[in-house]
């Protein structure tokens, strides 16, 4: 019988990752197809749902929000207490900030300096930091701050984008809310902080992430910069599951030209390519055209931003296979 990896991630603010895996899982067996559901992340949100899915401990402290107020952010333990996990969305995320009061230029990293200092107290030996989905452009101020004379173990930052620091208010501030005047100023506390820090981080690929925090974490405490996707799927034995496939069927909510600087539907895609095994995509909307879905390596793109549509996407992909 013909077996499918299911590993799409998230669909930002409708469907998580495991919600769509477990739709289009569905209705791949409803056209008679075994499927592997794979819920992915890239470093952004769902990255600590994606990694405990593995096993491990979820743990909730109380720290500081975006613009200050307190929040209940979880972070994990792994591994048999070795390995910690703090997403920065849970505590430092633009979710956590209704668009009228979004503040690019107040909203601080704080709050992920106190997850991750929570995370070290319980005694992990390493700490994983996914950093998408950030309100904040401070460059890790508050996160340094709340951090200060703390003992930490080796960090490893996951990150969901290669932009470097000096690019990212320009990149990422409108969405965060910042006018253009907001920007450059955004852009001009960057530039300042960089010629503080022990590390000049302009320049250097993935500093940019979370508005900086990758950068401020990189050059203040040493922290290893990493494609989240690649990190995600080789936690989970991705590449030892598409030895067994028959195809993949990956996803995310909007693809684009983006989707293929590292986020999971390009990074899937250029896995399944390079072992010969097809690869579909179900997504909520799709801005490229036939061409361009060909070039990054994908069989076919189905739009589905429901989750009937994902299931019947699911039987749609199954239908187009002669199950063994």
């Amino acid at each position: 019988m013909a077996t499918a990896i299911v590993c799409p991630d998230g669909f930002k603010g409708t469907f998580s990752a495991r919600e769509v895996a477990a739709a289009v899982g569905a209705g791949l067996r409803d056209a008679g197809l075994e499927a592997v559901e794979l819920p992915l992340a890239d470093g952004g949100e769902g990255t600590l749902e994606a990694l405990l899915d593995r096993g491990g401990e979820r743990r909730v402290a109380t720290v500081g929000g975006p613009l200050g107020e307190p929040v209940e952010g979880a972070y994990g333990v792994l591994d048999g207490g070795r390995v910690g996990v703090v997403e920065m969305a849970q505590a430092s995320g633009l979710v956590l900030v209704p668009a009228e009061r979004r503040d690019a230029w107040r909203a601080s990293t704080r709050g992920t300096g106190e997850l991750i200092a929570a995370a070290a107290a319980a005694g992990v030996e390493r700490i994983l930091v996914s950093v998408g989905g950030s309100a904040t452009t401070d460059g890790g101020a508050g996160a340094i701050e709340a951090l200060a004379g703390v003992e930490l173990p080796p960090l490893t930052v996951l990150c969901d984008v290669e932009t470097p620091w000096e690019e990212a208010a320009a990149v990422f501030g409108p969405q965060k809310g910042a006018d253009p005047a907001v920007v450059a100023r955004l852009a001009e506390r960057l530039d300042r902080l960089a010629s503080t820090l022990p590390r000049d981080p302009r320049g250097v690929p993935m500093t940019g992430c979370a508005g900086g925090l990758s950068g401020g974490l990189w050059a203040t405490r040493g922290a290893a910069l990493v494609s989240g996707a690649d990190f995600v799927l080789d936690f989970l034995g991705f590449d030892r599951l598409l030895d067994e496939a028959t195809l993949v069927v990956t996803g995310e909510g909007r693809l684009d030209e983006q989707s293929m600087a590292g986020k999971v539907v390009g990074t899937v895609a250029e896995r399944a390519r390079a072992r010969g095994v097809p690869c579909f995509a179900v997504v909520g909307e799709s801005r490229l055209d036939p061409a361009g879905a060909a070039a990054m390596g994908l069989a076919q793109v189905l739009e589905a931003s429901t989750e009937s549509a994902q299931r019947a996407a699911g039987r749609a992909v199954g239908g187009s296979l002669s199950p063994n």
